[in-house]
């Protein structure tokens, strides 16, 4: 059965906050970020993105899979709640009756686009991890990551959530700013919502 939820999973760089944000804001939806619940536990246990990656895929803690804590907490949505934009990366799997958006991007635009943004901002203070200067290292080091997250929710859950066909609509956000980005995901949504069953 279809549900007015929206997942909004991407690439690094994609702008999956921007996005989810504001297409929540014009939609009148509660916004909620997975990665933000993610980055929270990683600062409270010491560890940036990348160290909370590794771990999560070695499984490396006594505790409890960092992994399992998120996704609990979007099975919970999936169940409870509705009317909200979600950014996360396997929603998508654990939500089957939301809309399912993947916001694509070259990983060298990635890196381009979040080395630039630190000018103006914290990103690295924000995202809790060192981002190198050099945009061919640092899109090495998305790779890796992505590679990582990819092996690690095949393990868990034999899934990866970086194959585009997991997904409802799928835009890549090199192309279009971001209320372009946004205005084509709510179009998309709206024909889609139309058969609700």
């Amino acid at each position: 059965m279809k549900k007015h939820i929206i997942t909004i999973a991407g690439k690094p760089g994609s702008g999956k906050s921007s996005t989810a944000k504001l297409l929540a804001e014009h939609l009148g939806y509660e916004h909620f970020s997975s990665g933000d619940l993610f980055r929270e536990i990683a600062r409270t246990r010491g560890q940036n993105v990348k160290e909370a990656n590794l771990h999560a895929e070695g499984k490396e803690l006594d505790d409890e899979n960092i992994d399992e804590l998120v996704d609990r907490r979007l099975r919970e949505i999936g169940q409870t709640e509705d009317e909200k934009v979600i950014d996360s990366r396997t929603a998508w799997h654990w939500i089957p009756g939301a809309f399912k958006v993947f916001l694509d991007l070259d990983l060298e635009v990635a890196a381009d686009r979040i080395i630039k943004s630190m000018e103006v901002s914290d990103v690295a203070g924000e995202r809790n991890e060192h981002i190198p200067e050099s945009v061919t290292e640092y899109a090495k080091e998305l790779d890796e990551r992505l590679a990582s997250e990819s092996r690690r929710y095949e393990s868990l859950y034999e899934i990866d959530p970086y194959v585009l066909s997991n997904h409802d609509f799928v835009i890549d956000t090199n192309q279009y700013t971001l209320e372009q980005v946004v205005s084509q995901i709510i179009q998309a949504y709206e024909n889609w919502i139309k058969t609700l069953r």
